[in-house]
């Protein structure tokens, strides 16, 4: 046995840390080396918790101590405050983790929450993370919108991002207490503020010549339009007024093109809000404007309203498809969404309601909700 001045370091500790006798350790400090202290601490670390309490026993010790006995016991106690230190931050660390989860799991609860107010019905896509959610927003004329919301983790705190395909975006009015339901609302009176300026350029698309008309968007302001004589006119219309006078750029020869800017600023004062769009336009350059051009529809290369893109990637795996274009439209006319049918199908396949009959999937459409059906096929 190994003593300090005579008295059992056992003796020392279990006046604080009263223990059975089965596990107090058999431990004296004499004739011992002070590169051993490690072997020590680690056989009495039971009995030492605290910088404090080992404090109050080193000055207690001290007295009638030797020098190198002091310095182990300094050792031991310097040891043991390093491991509190450990333990502490351990703890720490789980506590923060802890904390995390609960805000991971807050966050959670109140974004399907919020969901389910909203109808799962409407939900376009939603991210494994829940930092980003999309809807379904059909306006009153039947037109579908696409509304995107971007999460941060402090929601509902920090108010979220959102995106539409629109002229503009609105100014979300947000604080604590709203809910996505209020983004929904206030996406809906935005858009009842565009109707006049969709229906405009849905007028401008079905009667006159406009280019590129398949891959313009809901956001797209301006119209190229072909007025013939090899001239054209690119108008800028106004999302906010779009019945007044547009801004425009004629494009073709310099002779003819100075006879229309002539005939413009002439007649610019004939335009009128409540005629058609298109008669407006007749009027001011006095010619009789082109109709549409006939596109046969499946020349048309539009985006997929699932991936996004107008083709498939190159892969051996999608066979004959590899490649393609959008090949399966929605049939409601007031939808009209294009799809490539592998984006489709494999859409149907991830929601329980779609019905199977040999190789045609019997589902709704992502974006109306309307009957669809697409044959799948087997992919190499």
């Amino acid at each position: 046995m190994f003593l300090i001045s005579g008295i059992r370091i056992s003796e020392c500790f279990e006046n604080f840390y009263p223990k059975p006798e089965s596990e107090k350790p058999d431990i004296r400090f004499s004739d011992i080396r002070i590169s051993d202290f490690s072997d020590i601490f680690r056989r009495i670390h039971g009995y030492s918790d605290s910088w404090a309490k080992l404090k109050s026993k080193l000055c207690w010790a001290t007295p009638s101590s030797s020098l190198s006995e002091v310095k182990l016991f300094m050792c031991v106690a310097r040891v043991s405050s390093n491991l509190q230190s450990t333990i502490f931050e351990q703890k720490s660390s789980e506590s923060n983790e802890c904390r995390k989860l609960d805000i991971s799991s807050s966050f959670s609860r109140a974004v399907y929450s919020e969901i389910e107010e909203i109808g799962w019905e409407h939900l376009v896509r939603l991210a494994e993370d829940l930092s980003y959610v999309s809807f379904r927003v059909i306006d009153k004329k039947g037109r579908v919108h696409v509304l995107e919301i971007l999460l941060n983790k402090s929601y509902p705190n920090c108010p979220p991002s959102v995106s539409a395909d629109v002229p503009y975006l609105f100014n979300l009015e947000w604080s604590v207490n709203s809910r996505l339901t209020d983004v929904v609302k206030q996406f809906r009176q935005h858009l009842e503020k565009l109707q006049q300026f969709w229906s405009t350029v849905e007028d401008i698309d079905k009667s006159l010549s406009v280019s590129e008309s398949a891959q313009l968007h809901r956001a797209t302001t301006f119209r190229h339009i072909n007025i013939g004589n090899d001239c054209s006119i690119v108008l800028f219309i106004r999302a906010n007024d779009s019945t007044s006078l547009p801004e425009c750029r004629l494009m073709g020869s310099d002779e003819k093109i100075n006879l229309l800017r002539d005939k413009w600023r002439r007649n610019c004062k004939k335009w009128t809000k409540d005629k058609l769009f298109s008669e407006n336009l007749a009027n001011i350059l006095e010619l009789q404007l082109p109709g549409p051009s006939g596109v046969e529809k499946n020349n048309q290369q539009v985006e997929c309203g699932i991936c996004y893109s107008q083709f498939l990637p190159i892969d051996d795996e999608l066979g004959p498809k590899s490649g393609g274009g959008t090949d399966y439209s929605c049939e409601n006319n007031t939808c009209s969404k294009a799809f490539h049918s592998i984006c489709l199908g494999d859409w149907l396949r991830s929601i329980t309601t779609t019905r199977q009959s040999f190789d045609v999937l019997f589902g709704s459409c992502p974006y109306c909700s309307d009957p669809v059906a697409v044959k799948i096929g087997t992919r190499r």
